[in-house]
């Protein structure tokens, strides 16, 4: 989608949770011309306090609503003649599709489904449409020690996260397929930076810490993730967006790869400086748990597609972004005890514990 033809009106899913709020941000920033419309049902990671400093913006709306209510996109889709999607809405924490997996068959595969539904008939009003997907590199599987996820590589899902992800992504290219229906997926690596609900590894732990808390590491803490700061994240679907080709995919990573042990012990380090504290203090906090199941050795992603055709490389070490997201846990206290304060992280961390 060309920038100079300034689509007017563009449809965020997601977009109060902590991937989306970053991507409306830049977006109502940096195009002044266009119409954003946030669309988030509000569950427990969705949070409108990640937007106040934009919400009274000119080229913002907030719709609240559940994808998965066919009934509502539908109506939706006909008061509004959106000219893009950039569809961010999702379960996506591994734990809870163990736990739940038809909340996230719903979500993630019904509720795109009903997105796709609706896009068909503005997609044939306006040939500038765009249906563009974000997805995960979790649904090509797992790494050995060597090699990595490009856009070629075969899905292979281990959790129903990844599989209610993966069947997300084959929707979108079968619409394309089928109807014609104009579209471009993404994969990206971990994501990690401002705003993130703290059940994922990096808020957690620094809230753990903070707190004296246990820091729950899974095994033997050798699993291996490539982390993708947030903002950097944000920029690239920007990008994408206005410049990717249609019918491609796109895998997104910050070439960032770390052990969970090691990154756990890099955190320590810092939240020690941070803190005051004696070097060594929050290690002690480490507690080595029982496995999860289908638990994924390593994720690796080869971004050199981006790269080549659209110039994008991430902007931030690992370490500088971590130091980043850090100041801003600090910096957001009040935001950080307002989202834990809930009863489900609470038991989400004493599930943690007594494993």
């Amino acid at each position: 989608m060309d920038k100079k033809n300034s689509p007017k009106n563009i449809l965020i899913t997601g977009g109060a949770g902590f991937i989306g709020s970053h991507v409306v941000r830049l977006f109502v920033a940096e195009y002044g011309d266009y119409q954003i419309f946030n669309l988030d049902a509000l569950t427990y990671a969705g949070n409108l306090e990640n937007l106040k400093d934009i919400e009274q913006a000119p080229n913002y709306s907030f719709v609240k609503g559940d994808i998965t209510d066919a009934y509502f996109v539908n109506d939706l889709f006909s008061q509004i003649n959106f000219d893009g999607i950039i569809h961010l809405a999702a379960e996506s924490h591994v734990d809870r599709s163990i736990s739940d997996p038809l909340s996230f068959v719903r979500t993630n595969v019904l509720g795109t489904v009903n997105l796709l539904n609706a896009s068909l008939q503005l997609a044939k009003d306006n040939t500038d449409f765009l249906f563009y997907h974000i997805s995960t590199d979790e649904v090509f599987g797992s790494l050995g020690r060597e090699g990595f996820f490009n856009e070629s590589t075969a899905y292979d899902p281990n959790s129903p996260y990844s599989a209610s992800k993966a069947s997300s992504d084959h929707f979108v290219r079968a619409y394309g397929e089928t109807y014609g229906l104009p579209y471009i997926i993404s994969n990206c690596s971990n994501n990690y930076g401002p705003n993130q609900f703290p059940e994922k590894l990096i808020p957690l732990f620094i809230n753990n810490i903070i707190k004296n808390k246990p820091l729950p590491v899974y095994g033997d803490g050798n699993y291996t993730r490539d982390w993708l700061y947030v903002k950097d994240h944000a920029e690239a679907i920007d990008l994408v967006f206005h410049k990717g080709r249609k019918g491609e995919t796109y895998n997104i990573g910050g070439f960032n790869e770390w052990r969970n042990i090691e990154l756990t012990r890099l955190l320590c380090q810092l939240m020690d400086k941070k803190l005051g504290r004696k070097e060594g203090t929050s290690e002690k906090l480490i507690t080595f748990v029982k496995d999860r199941p289908g638990h994924d050795l390593r994720y690796a992603i080869d971004a050199s597609k981006i790269n080549k055709e659209l110039g994008w490389k991430p902007s931030v070490t690992f370490e500088e972004g971590l130091e980043m997201t850090i100041d801003w846990y600090f910096e957001n206290q009040e935001w950080l005890d307002h989202v834990t304060s809930g009863d489900y992280l609470e038991y989400y961390i004493k599930q943690y514990q007594t494993q």
